[in-house]
């Protein structure tokens, strides 16, 4: 797979090579020689054909929010501007990020990652459905990873009340507060994943029981 090549606008050169240094440390990106302008920038781009630009907000012959809007590439705008005309002005423009100059270069890395991932879904050759679509934007925003990690913790606190004794779904869901249906939600999941076993418990009447007990 071709790297994804990353054009960073910025007029003060140290901001600028910490970002490219950023880019150039992430697997499956590339980045390109850092623009100061927006005639730069705008010459990178036809020469170089990006396919994600960081553009800084104010710079010295124009505005990189206008210059992202000019465009046909996905872009970030990375800016110490926090008024939320300005804000507002570089998501309609069509900025899929705007990240609140100065920041660790860590949550860079982080949403240059999702950003990867959500290029690659929108990548798929076939019609996307309506899931795909709405994963995409999931994807941008890291409510997957948010949900994935609420999902874990859960799972945790249900691996814990079963302790080393079998317990229904009725049983778990009062020992830790939530509903029956959420404790067999995660416990049926965790049984997919072999951490958790299942029996049925037989009684004299009515449909056996779901018993569940941690996986050895």
């Amino acid at each position: 797979m071709t790297d994804i090549r990353v054009l960073v606008v910025d007029d003060d050169f140290r901001v600028a090579g910490l970002h490219r240094d950023a880019v150039a440390a992430r697997p499956g990106f590339a980045a390109l020689e850092p623009a100061r302008t927006v005639g730069e920038a705008r010459a990178a781009v036809s020469t170089h054909a990006p396919d994600l630009v960081l553009a800084d907000v104010y710079l010295p012959d124009g505005d990189g929010i206008e210059f992202v809007r000019s465009i046909a590439t996905d872009a970030f705008v990375l800016s110490a501007a926090t008024d939320a005309a300005t804000v507002r002005r570089a998501f309609t423009a069509g900025a899929l990020a705007y990240l609140v100059k100065p920041f660790d270069t860590r949550i860079l890395a982080e949403r240059l990652d999702r950003y990867a991932r959500f290029r690659n879904l929108l990548s798929s050759p076939r019609p996307l459905a309506q899931d795909d679509i709405d994963r995409a934007a999931s994807l941008l925003r890291g409510e997957r990873e948010q949900a994935s990690l609420a999902r874990s913790a859960t799972e945790q606190t249900v691996l814990a009340a079963l302790g080393d004794a079998e317990a229904s779904a009725t049983e778990v869901a009062d020992r830790i507060g939530v509903s029956r249906a959420t404790a067999q939600r995660h416990l049926t999941a965790l049984a997919e994943r072999g951490l958790v076993q299942v029996s049925l418990r037989y009684g004299t009447t009515g449909r056996p029981e779901h018993r569940f007990r941690a996986g050895d």
